[in-house]
């Protein structure tokens, strides 16, 4: 039986690096996890010699980071023991799930790992606003909750956690694909501010384009017809006249226009009886474009 071995009440550098082994290394995904008091190796034997036993952030071992002050981590350690391996042909038959030519969850991985590594050195103290309570809703701070509600049951959290960051990696990996689309989407002038449009079933590239400051978002799911029309949430914007407009230029469409006036709705996938448009996305911003 093969074993990953890191230390009680494990951290997200820990339960990070047990994830990356569990996930990516050949024959390693059905492993027993054992915990031992930091520092500690498995029933105190040598580190590294047992190719059936991998320490992780703790031992001093080659997945452990406690033994030298640089910018590294486990998580950081072994994920570049497994980037190795997959650039390298010849050691491919050691990794599972991925592969070199998979760059979109490469790059979402390198994205985690980095955050990971700069919480591990604490340097989220240099945020924006890092006293906010909106970081307390982040995957480290809810692991800081469950070791106070939950101390003696590490296998609990850790399984929990390595759940979360399936979620992480899908959501950079929809980041990175929104980032690409948004280089080529459709751009347009509203009298509220930049507007931009894409045809995808990325969700992702509502999110990103606000934050990136566009004032209107527009995203058509090619597959169902689906529209999705978002502002910024600013007063100063109402879709009021935008959606009668629509109304009136697809009246057998299903339209809703969110209490906030900032969202119009033309099918979702919480409400599957929403007839989807049959307008195309050059009449979609036609109709935007003369809010200017």
């Amino acid at each position: 039986m093969r074993i990953v071995v890191t230390h009680y009440n494990p951290d997200l550098d820990a339960i990070s690096a047990v994830f990356l082994v569990k996930k990516f290394l050949k024959g390693w995904q059905d492993c027993e996890i054992a915990f031992v008091s930091a520092g500690s190796t498995l029933n105190n034997e040598k580190v590294d010699i047992n190719n059936n036993i991998i320490h992780v952030d703790t031992g001093f071992g080659r997945f452990d980071h406690h033994n030298t002050d640089g910018d590294t981590c486990a998580a950081k350690l072994v994920w570049e023991f497994i980037k190795s391996q997959v650039s390298d042909s010849k050691s491919e038959s050691q990794i599972s799930n991925i592969n070199y030519r998979d760059l979109q969850t490469i790059e979402a991985l390198d994205r985690l790992i980095e955050v990971v590594n700069e919480i591990d050195h604490f340097q989220e103290v240099y945020w924006p606003l890092p006293d906010k309570d909106y970081y307390d809703f982040g995957l480290e701070r809810i692991i800081d909750g469950w070791k106070i509600l939950y101390p003696d049951q590490n296998l609990r959290f850790l399984e929990w956690g390595q759940d979360c960051l399936e979620g992480v990696i899908q959501t950079f990996k929809n980041k990175i694909w929104a980032e690409q689309e948004i280089e080529t989407a459709i751009t347009f002038k509203t009298k509220w501010g930049k507007g931009i449009a894409f045809e995808t079933v990325n969700d992702e590239v509502i999110h990103l384009s606000q934050k990136k400051g566009f004032a209107i978002a527009v995203r058509k799911d090619p597959r169902k017809g689906y529209l999705r029309i978002k502002s910024l949430p600013d007063k100063k914007i109402d879709l009021s006249d935008v959606f009668e407009k629509f109304k009136k230029a697809d009246s057998g469409a299903t339209w809703f226009l969110h209490a906030s006036k900032h969202m119009i709705l033309n099918g979702s996938a919480k409400n599957p009886d929403m007839k989807g448009t049959i307008l195309g996305m050059d009449h979609i911003i036609d109709i935007l474009k003369k809010e200017v």
